[in-house]
């Protein structure tokens, strides 16, 4: 044999290697066999930057705790502004040292019989695209029931010294059993079942719960391979703070440091300090991603308190809902804190909610909503912030468009000095359209909050 040709052979194999070493992320891949596009794909997927988010408690959200129950309310959703409606997980739950938690999945491609039917998912999901909103599907990558027929593939399990399948690490779930991400085939079943759910019934996406429990490059392998489903503009919410989620393909992490900081704020701690918080929260978000902002989600709601307790009532909480807001990130409404909710709300069973109380809130929150979604600088604008120990002041700027908030954190009355950029001059009251005329100070009575405009 010539050396030139030994060389030349040596050089193709490795290239071979090389290419069989790719992630196989990369390649594109046809729809799996046997799934079908249902209904039309959404076309109207909102940029990142002007989402704002409802978390859907399916037990608690109707009488009847099902997915007809979210169809039927559809419009009152929408009329808060929303535009990605998130649903807590829709599968069958495992019954084998079981709890009732929504969170542990007997059948990925299953829809619970509490819940509905796969044609109640696709009502859902084609009644909220009408109305100009997305549906993303809360996702159970880590771990799944211990009656999941999965579990017979015991090398798709994480396993202890004795061979024994164990739950997640470091956690109290034992009623779940943990997954192995280092075996290939539970990968690609895992990214399989997504499929199915964007296809078969046209979701547009997923929250994916604890992520951070969750390698890194399992989540970049089924994002590259689901974002390749044709006519697609899929959204991925990590319930998780580690930074490459961003690397990994996710458009939003969860904001818990900013809410533990507003918690802190209402409890008596200096508002000026939230501020750092939100520039530390964004300091490794790279270009059009965001963090998701929220004064309660589900586990707030059903394991700390609702906002009505942790805020003071019906004016802290909406003071704290606006400063979530407007101050930076996408903004998540969950579940009754719309209509004040005042019990703790659970998920491992049914509490429905009574859509009848505190309408005077729910007209405030629809208001602040209303100013929020129309307006540019709200959710794009420059911010500059100007708080003090008691008032949270900032104003947000954009091309011909100037918001100036300010909320008193406290449970009593307030007076602010303004900074001199603001002394004398005129304003739009936003949730009024009254004029407003700025002096030297500003006196806030308890939880007041101001959203002005010019």
């Amino acid at each position: 044999m010539k050396v030139s040709h030994f060389f030349s052979i040596i050089t193709i194999l490795l290239l071979v290697s090389i290419s069989c070493s790719k992630d196989d992320s990369t390649t594109p891949e046809p729809n799996p066999i046997g799934y079908v596009q249902y209904g039309t794909p959404f076309a109207n997927m909102p940029a990142t930057d002007d989402i704002v988010m409802y978390e859907v408690n399916i037990r608690a959200f109707s009488a009847n705790g099902n997915l007809q129950g979210v169809t039927s309310r559809l419009d009152e959703i929408k009329a808060l502004g929303v535009n990605v409606i998130w649903l807590m997980p829709i599968h069958p739950v495992g019954i084998l040292n079981g709890i009732n938690s929504p969170y542990c999945v007997k059948d990925y491609k299953g829809v619970g019989s509490e819940y509905g039917t796969l044609e109640d998912v696709r009502t859902l999901t084609t009644e909220a695209h009408n109305r100009g909103m997305a549906v993303i599907l809360d996702w159970v990558a880590n771990h799944t029931s211990w009656d999941n027929p999965w579990i017979q593939n015991t090398d798709w399990y994480t396993k202890n010294n004795a061979g024994n399948i164990v739950h997640p690490p470091g956690t109290n779930w034992t009623d779940v059993a943990d997954l192995n991400f280092d075996n290939s085939e539970m990968r690609l079943a895992m990214i399989d079942a997504m499929q199915y759910w964007v296809l078969e019934a046209n979701i547009d996406g997923f929250r994916c719960d604890y992520a951070d429990g969750v390698p890194f490059s399992f989540w970049n392998q089924a994002i590259n391979k689901l974002k390749l489903t044709p006519n697609r503009n899929l959204l991925f919410l990590a319930e998780g703070n580690r930074s490459d989620h961003f690397f990994a393909g996710f458009n939003l992490n969860f904001g818990w440091n900013y809410y533990s900081k507003l918690k802190n704020v209402w409890s008596g701690e200096s508002a000026n300090n939230l501020h750092d918080t939100h520039l530390s929260d964004y300091t490794n978000v790279t270009a059009n991603k965001h963090i998701l902002r929220f004064t309660t989600n589900h586990d707030e709601s059903a394991w700390d308190a609702t906002p009505m307790t942790i805020f003071n009532g019906k004016k802290g909480a909406l003071a704290a809902s606006v400063v979530s807001t407007f101050m930076g990130g996408v903004p998540l409404i969950y579940s009754g804190q719309e209509v004040g909710r005042q019990n703790t709300l659970p998920f491992f069973s049914n509490s429905a909610i009574d859509w009848n109380a505190n309408p005077d809130m729910l007209l405030d929150y629809k208001s602040m909503m209303a100013v929020y979604t129309n307006s540019n600088a709200a959710r794009k604008g420059v911010l500059t912030d100007f708080s003090s120990n008691d008032v949270i002041c900032f104003r947000k700027t954009v091309t011909n468009e100037t918001l100036l908030v300010l909320v008193n954190t406290r449970n009593t009355t307030v007076t602010y000095t303004l900074p001199s950029a603001f002394q004398n001059t005129n304003w739009t009251a936003t949730l009024t359209n009254n004029t407003m005329n700025l002096s030297n100070t500003v006196t806030l009575e308890p939880y007041k909050y101001l959203i002005l405009k010019n």
